[in-house]
């Protein structure tokens, strides 16, 4: 568990044993899966790494609705954007299957920041790379129809959560239907339809809330 919670960009570029040490001073959350760690407007000061599990970061409308942003899972990190811009949360996390975090105050933070400066440019790249897929999910809602969308999806899911099996990845995502739904930015019935003519097409196979992509190629085309 520590060497995954250590692959966290917090930890990156320093010292092994002043990561250890670091990792030693951090407290243990345990979230078991459909509970809330913190909701969308609440103020925010704590940095959070995934040692296990996957969580959603959604954000909900005026009439109710919600989006999912993201799921993260091991090795992952959120919470940060606190550091650079402290203010409420922007979005609520919730555990989609059982997980345990690891959390950093901010105030500690801010020390750990001081001593090893260079953790704030791994810091900074990480929240690009988030800023980066958010701009992509953005285009992807104006340009790609919704089969291009969920094919998308499930392969990114895939490049975190897929276990090679014998006939192809098995992604165990964790998602209900409805969960798969707002990821995708789309309604449950469009995305069940895309997801019945790609297993109708021989290039996925569900297992519940796991998927088997079968066919990668035909997906990234489709994806496209």
């Amino acid at each position: 568990m520590d060497d995954v919670v250590l692959s966290a960009p917090l930890f990156a570029g320093i010292d092994p044993e002043a990561a250890r040490a670091l990792l030693a001073s951090m407290s243990r959350v345990d979230l078991p899966r459909g509970q809330v760690l913190f909701h969308e407007g609440e103020p925010g000061d704590r940095l959070y790494v995934i040692a296990d599990g996957k969580l959603k970061l959604g954000r909900r409308s005026a009439d109710g609705r919600e989006n999912l942003l993201s799921i993260l899972g091991p090795g992952e990190m959120f919470g940060e954007l606190s550091l650079f811009d402290p203010g409420p949360r922007t979005a609520s996390a919730t555990a989609v299957a059982d997980a345990r975090l690891l959390e950093l105050a901010h105030e500690e933070l801010i020390a750990w920041l001081e001593r090893y400066p260079a953790v704030a440019k791994h810091l900074l790249e990480a929240l690009a790379r988030r800023l980066r897929r958010t701009n992509e999910a953005l285009a992807d809602l104006v340009f790609s129809d919704v089969p291009g969308r969920v094919a998308k999806a499930l392969l990114d899911l895939s490049t975190r959560f897929g276990q090679p099996v014998e006939d192809g990845l098995r992604v165990a995502h964790d998602l209900t239907q409805e969960e798969l739904a707002q990821l995708v930015g789309a309604s449950r019935e469009t995305v069940n339809k895309a997801l019945a003519d790609f297993t109708a097409r021989g290039w996925v196979r569900r297992e519940g809330r796991a998927v088997v992509l079968l066919d990668m190629q035909r997906l990234e085309r489709r994806a496209r």
